[in-house]
Formats: C-alpha cells, sequence, structure tokens
C-alpha cells in the first residue's frame, strides 16, 4: 500500500506494510531517527510526533493513517524559532539528562505553546502526563518551559 504525506513540510511516499506503524515509517524509510521507540505501546511519549498540529504517540498510530496529513517531527522543530528556543532551554535547565525522551518533551512541548503561549503549571503537567522521564524528576524540564515562555514574552 502506498501513502502520500507531508513530514517536516516536505513531501513524502512510502510503501508500506498495512500493519506498519508510522514510527517504523519515520525512522526506517525516512531515516527521521530523532523520533524514538520506547515502550512500543503509546505510554511513554518518546515517539511523540505532531499530526496536523497535535501531539501522537507514532508507536502505535498506523502508517496508512497518515494519507494527506501533515507531520511534524523533532528534526522538522529546529526549523522553528520555538523548538530551537526549547531545546536551547532544556539544555541550560537541565532538562536534557540522557535524552531519550526529549525529542517527545520538545514535540509536546511545541503543541501546547503554539496553543498557549503562557500556560499554567497545571496545564503543562497535564499536557505532559504522556510524557515519562527516568532521569530528571520533571522540574528541569518545567523550568525550561517557563525560561521558553519568559523569553519569549519579553519577561
Amino acid at each position: 500500500m502506498e501513502v502520500n504525506f507531508t513530514v517536516n513540510g516536505k513531501p513524502a511516499r512510502a510503501e508500506i506494510d498495512p500493519a506498519e506503524t508510522l514510527l517504523s515509517v519515520l525512522r526506517e524509510r525516512l531515516r527521521l531517527t530523532g523520533t524514538k521507540e520506547g515502550c512500543s505501546e503509546g505510554e511513554c511519549g518518546a515517539c511523540t510526533v505532531l499530526i496536523d498540529g497535535l501531539p501522537v504517540d507514532s508507536c502505535i498510530y498506523a502508517a496508512g493513517a497518515a494519507e494527506g496529513r501533515q507531520i511534524e517531527t523533532v528534526e522538522g522543530m529546529t526549523r522553528d524559532d520555538l523548538g530551537r528556543d526549547l531545546q536551547a532551554a532544556f539544555v541550560a535547565a537541565g532538562g536534557v539528562q540522557c535524552g531519550f525522551c526529549t525529542p517527545g518533551f520538545i514535540t509536546t512541548l511545541v503543541a501546547v505553546l503554539r496553543e498557549d503561549d503562557a500556560p499554567s503549571e497545571e496545564d503543562l503537567r497535564t499536557a505532559l502526563a504522556g510524557n515519562i522521564c527516568r532521569c530528571t524528576g520533571y522540574s528541569q524540564i518545567l523550568d525550561a518551559v517557563a525560561a521558553t515562555v519568559a523569553g519569549r514574552n519579553g519577561r
């Protein structure tokens, strides 16, 4: 089966097996390896991508369902000021330790901050409930978001 979609602003096409996941197509066919495979069950958030602007666990998303969709991976976030700002803030705040979960957090947070440029801590915690980090304890991640929000809002 053939699937056609847009990835990080560029048209993409892939021959897929109907049972194949979007994560598999992104990593193995398109060589976009920033999106990580963690649990393969949609529980950890390491595989998060944006589909039509919404965070989705690509490890449980059927690749065929991506037909005609706009997909954004963490690699696409580096072309966006918001994505670059978040990545720099993660580094500065110590929100990156092993780094495995970072692409999923960045991707989820870009979606959140595109919708609300000053979310509350409660809103952030709710949005990040599907992303697991075993290294940071989350406070550094929240600090990174706060720094990004403050920098972007001139505070």
